[in-house]
């Protein structure tokens, strides 16, 4: 871990690139803010900006409190803001240093996706990470995960539909179906979504579109079981790029209400963030386990959450893999209500 100064020193080498990257250097980039302001002034200063905000790894600032950081001065500000995340404490930073060390390829992907994303628009940025999320598909970091979990038990044909699509009045419901599965967000599950919230984008007279999930758990993520079963990335990344539930979630934002309950874990809460409210239950949880996988959130989280909570706290989120409980999340702004 650096203090502030040493973290300038070294952003101003010519060689910071390959000194603080996944392949030849250090994988992340630690720098201990309780050490002091960061004098990041005059044109030594400016470069080490730039070069903070394009590192190809991780950047963590460790702070006594997110919120009780010294900002006094502007340069302190921008520092900070420069950074990808923050840690609170140093037993926070050694758990964020474990996931990127297991996952250095990823996590660098994840970071770069994060901070470009935040400068484009939200279709831009969803065609950002599909492509990055594709690239990772074929990487050794996801490669030796699917090694390690294992063969899957075969596709079991299900006659109800993933979703169910109802209306009454004025309101759709969009229900998610497979409660057997912990509603896993699979492509089936994928192309049912996307034509129920095509309908509601083709009939204006619905003002309210309502996302809910069936049985103890709204929705537990990506279909583990197909992870690893599509062997052309390229198609894959067409297939995205125009069957995107996320995209239409976008869409719909103003009109979409997700009801969240139980785990809403990758997909679950990267769909549920376009919604214009999100509602939880007392019991629901949050989590982005992707990088654990080689992989970053691809259903369109590195969108939807960072335009909710901060490209800090989403970028914490993805990095660490934790749990954030309700009142964290109506805390972050991440939910909007809890409702028991």
């Amino acid at each position: 871990m650096l203090t502030p100064g040493e973290a300038l020193a070294e952003l101003t080498m010519p060689d910071v690139a390959e000194r603080w990257s996944p392949l030849v250097g250090a994988p992340f980039l630690a720098v201990d803010l309780r050490a002091g302001r960061v004098a990041a002034a005059g044109e030594e200063g400016e470069r080490a900006l730039a070069a903070l905000a394009s590192l190809p790894c991780p950047t963590i600032g460790l702070v006594t409190s997110a919120d009780a950081t010294d900002l006094a001065d502007a340069a302190n500000d921008r520092f900070r803001a420069a950074l990808d995340l923050l840690a609170e404490s140093e037993r926070d930073l050694e758990a964020l240093a474990s996931a990127i060390r297991a996952a250095p390829i990823a996590a660098m992907t994840l970071v770069q996706v994060m901070r470009l994303g935040a400068r484009i628009g939200v279709i831009d940025a969803l065609l950002l990470e599909s492509l990055a999320y594709g690239t990772l598909l074929v990487g050794p970091e996801h490669r030796r995960w699917l090694v390690t979990r294992g063969r899957r038990p075969p596709f079991v044909v299900n006659a109800e539909p993933a979703v169910l699509v109802s209306r009454s009045d004025v309101r759709l419901d969009l229900v998610l179906n497979r409660p057997e599965k912990r509603n896993a967000y699979s492509a089936e599950m994928r192309d049912a979504l996307v034509a129920g919230l095509e309908l509601a984008l083709a009939d204006p007279s619905l003002v309210e579109v309502v996302l809910t999930g069936r049985g103890t758990t709204f929705s537990a993520g990506g279909d583990l079981d197909e992870f690893g079963s599509h062997p052309d990335v390229a198609t894959a990344h067409a297939i995205r790029s125009t069957r995107s539930a996320a995209r239409l979630a976008a869409r719909c934002g103003e009109r979409l209400r997700a009801e969240v309950h139980g785990a809403a874990i990758g997909a679950g809460i990267e769909l549920a963030a376009f919604a214009r409210t999100v509602v939880a239950k007392p019991d629901a949880f949050f989590q982005l386990p992707e990088l654990a996988m080689g992989l970053i959130p691809g259903a369109g989280g590195t969108a939807s959450i960072p335009r909710r909570i901060g490209r800090q706290r989403a970028t914490w989120m993805a990095l660490s893999g934790a749990r954030v409980d309700a009142p964290t999340a109506l805390r972050w702004g991440l939910i909007d209500a809890i409702q028991g």
